[in-house]
């Protein structure tokens, strides 16, 4: 894969989004008839689970403030029935994660304002759902969301808009319902469309075999350099590769891939943890086949690191238990070295379950120096498939319960990443046990529970 291709490309489907976007919200806007201009401010209420919401609130703003209309940004966890009654209009968008389920951020608003009807009849509203196809339940949080807000009485400005696994041409048409809402000012639409920040190509420098002998699937070690500038980043954020079709671009779009980043931007790489995956027939997962087994040293791949700000790190004076298993020790590990970069950090406590200890014990080298640092305070690792051990993360929850009631009542946050179906099902109903139902659910409403779970 040479350089100069890919930045063709690159430039052509940008020019091309771009006349796209400003074409078709010319055309909504003067498809439209004329309303009076709105003064008010507009809230865009966001509920994001891996930082694509964030991305497209902000994006949305700007839509808005470029039409000078007033706009400003609240996550759900400042929403309440007042807020809403008093706010005129609100544009929501709302995350899906897992089975159907609302974001960790949106918890507090599901119980506490969706579990009553409110009268919110003077409320008009725009409602973007963003999910994933592949999930049983597609956006059914946004949907759900939606027929809520229509049984207080709150009315639509537009019908729902649904944006699959990150669909471009989805996110131009919100953009242009935003654009010709009442209030945004014409000469807006002909100017540039704001766009989400771009993927530019980073260079695979290395790539390592992490658990030979395993008897699970591969895992690898990927490093990625930056052919030009590198943006900023922090622990907890996510790298966001266009993955080629097989027999080139994906026939329906891009096809992305997301995955936690293990690195620091002073590591001066991105390096991931990718796992080989396997549809049943045998053959290689789109994403993890090509960047495991196709992509070569050398060649270029469009990538872009997306703010993920529902895993970002609490203050380093707060006391963190980091949860994980499998490929999630990439996230926890840049967590570490974070905390490693800051002075007197708070104590951290370190739980990973994988397969064997022998073949599976993942950045063992990086874990060592950590407590040599004084880092890591303490340390428990499960190995599912050794002799004598046969446990899982949620096992040492269960068994280190009064230590754990102990971290929590010194103001500890909860950091979990890995897989979402077995471990993370598993932890949250070992932590309920533990630490009892009401309690666990105060630790996600307030912040102090965190996951990016895949």
């Amino acid at each position: 894969m040479s350089l100069d291709p890919m930045r063709w490309l690159w430039a052509t489907l940008t020019v091309g989004l771009w006349l796209a976007g400003t074409l078709w919200i010319l055309w909504r806007a003067r498809r439209r008839p004329p309303a009076e201009a709105t003064t008010g401010e507009i809230l865009i209420a966001v509920a994001s689970q891996t930082g694509f919401g964030d991305e497209l609130a902000t994006l949305t703003q700007g839509t808005l403030l470029a039409g000078g209309q007033p706009a400003r940004i609240v996550p759900f966890t400042d929403l309440d029935t007042p807020t809403l009654q008093s706010a005129g209009r609100v544009l929501f968008i709302a995350s899906t994660t897992g089975e159907g389920d609302a974001p960790d951020t949106a918890a507090a608003f599901v119980r506490k304002v969706m579990g009553d009807t409110p009268d919110l009849s003077g409320l008009r509203y725009g409602l973007l759902a963003l999910g994933d196809r592949t999930y049983r339940e597609y956006c059914a949080f946004g949907r759900a969301l939606d027929g809520w807000l229509k049984t207080t009485g709150a009315t639509p400005l537009f019908d729902r808009v649904e944006i699959d696994n990150g669909d471009p041409a989805a996110v131009t048409f919100w953009q242009a319902e935003v654009a010709a809402l009442p209030g945004v000012a014409p000469a807006s639409t002909a100017a540039p469309v704001i766009q989400l920040r771009e993927a530019t190509p980073w260079r695979l420098v290395e790539r390592r075999l992490m658990n030979p002998g395993s008897p699970g699937e591969g895992v690898w070690s990927l490093a990625f350099e930056p052919v030009d500038s590198a943006p900023h980043w922090v622990a907890g954020d996510i790298a966001e590769i266009t993955i080629p079709g097989p027999d080139g671009p994906a026939p329906d779009g891009p096809a992305r891939r997301d995955y936690s980043i293990a690195s620091l931007p002073a590591d001066g790489r991105v390096e991931l943890l990718v796992r080989l995956m396997r549809h049943p027939d045998g053959t290689p997962g789109l994403g993890s086949g090509f960047l495991t087994q196709t992509l070569a040293p050398g060649d270029t791949v469009p990538l872009r690191i997306r703010p993920n700000r529902a895993f970002h790190a609490p203050e380093p004076r707060v006391p963190l238990i980091l949860i994980g298993n499998g490929t999630g020790i990439a996230g926890l590990r840049a967590h570490l070295k974070a905390r490693a970069a800051t002075a007197n950090p708070a104590p951290v406590w370190l739980v990973f379950g994988e397969r064997t200890s022998a073949a599976d014990g993942f950045y063992a080298d990086d874990l060592k120096a950590f407590q040599d640092q004084g880092v890591l305070t303490r340390l428990d690792r499960t190995f599912s498939r050794d002799p004598g051990d046969g446990r899982y993360v949620q096992s040492v929850i269960t068994e280190a319960a009064d230590d754990l009631r102990r971290w929590i009542a010194d103001g500890a946050a909860l950091y979990v990443c890995g897989s979402r179906d077995g471990m993370a099902d598993g932890v949250r109903t070992a932590l309920e046990t533990a630490l009892g139902e009401i309690p666990c659910r105060d630790l996600i409403e307030t912040g102090r529970y965190r996951q990016d779970v895949y």
